[in-house]
């Protein structure tokens, strides 16, 4: 083959044919992948649509800051539930994170290999697929039903530490696979000049796996902000601005379900109002923890 031929040969071979069976097959198998990921977008994006067109034209100020009005009245707002869901989450990030980036640091700095540490693992990956409202039941069982707070039943803080155990699978295994990520060559640099283990763990790795440690962490606060099962039954609810952490206290996803359920247009209509702005909350943490991840790959 003289090397004109040659050439007319690669030249043809490089062309698309689309008439041949293997790229039709291949149109067809592209096709049938776009339409099954569309598939799975597609609900996420019926919910947006229509809690926007429900509850988007409700939102306003007096909405964000009243409290919310009597069973068959007209107006009030969703402003203990805002405040409410605020606390509760924040008293579950104090508990899960620091729990969760230890158990993380433990298992991969000090027991990698270890016995104890697949157990921890295993442990880990059961409770993060633990119905949410056994958490609830647990700590109903644990610290309502005990009193154990001040003689207090119900109350903000055994809402938080039901979201925390939903909380600390999600921040012990980022936590975990961030710091696995980190080079070992980080390690052994510090070690050579004369770093502890503990200054080596605070100052080299944990800030080289910060961002994905944040992302779980924020994943973590997504998910527990939209629970609803725990926090019926530890923070019950309470239709006035909260009185303390050992009090009942309104949160919105209960606030949701309580007003959809009830018979008055005023409530069902705060119900969607509400559930526009926890979309909004949980959507806002998503895309924190997706900007925090590309940070990470940066």
């Amino acid at each position: 083959m003289n090397g004109t031929s040659a050439g007319a040969f690669q030249r043809s071979s490089l062309t698309f044919r689309p008439q041949l069976a293997r790229n039709r097959w291949n149109a067809v198998f592209t096709g049938l992948a776009g339409l099954a990921t569309a598939t799975a977008v597609l609900p996420l994006v019926l919910v947006l649509v229509y809690v926007l067109i429900k509850g988007g034209s409700l939102i306003s100020f007096s909405l964000l800051t009243q409290l919310p009005p009597a069973p068959g009245l007209e107006g009030g707002g969703i402003g203990n539930a805002i405040v409410g869901t605020l606390l509760v989450t924040a008293i579950a990030a104090l508990i899960a994170i620091p729990v969760g980036v230890g158990g993380g640091i433990y298992l991969a700095e000090y027991s990698s290999n270890g016995s104890f540490a697949s157990f921890v693992r295993f442990g880990t990956n059961v409770l993060a697929g633990v119905p949410s409202i056994i958490c609830g039941v647990f700590v109903y069982g644990l610290i309502v039903s005990t009193r154990i707070f001040f003689g207090q039943s119900y109350s903000a803080m055994a809402g938080g530490i039901a979201l925390a155990v939903l909380m600390i699978p999600t921040v012990i295994k980022t936590t975990d696979e961030g710091l696995k990520l980190v080079p070992q060559d980080l390690r052994l640099g510090a070690l050579g000049v004369g770093a502890t283990k503990m200054v080596t763990i605070t100052q080299i790795t944990l800030p080289a796996a910060f961002s994905p440690i944040a992302t779980g962490i924020m994943l973590g606060i997504a998910r527990a902000a939209g629970e609803t099962a725990p926090l019926i039954f530890t923070a019950l609810f309470s239709p006035f601005w909260p009185e303390g952490v050992f009090n009942p206290i309104a949160t919105m996803s209960v606030l949701i379900y309580n007003f959809a359920i009830m018979p008055y247009q005023a409530q069902i209509s705060l119900a969607w109002a509400a559930s526009f702005v926890l979309v909004l909350m949980i959507l806002a943490a998503n895309i924190l923890a997706r900007w925090l991840s590309h940070l990470a790959r940066a």
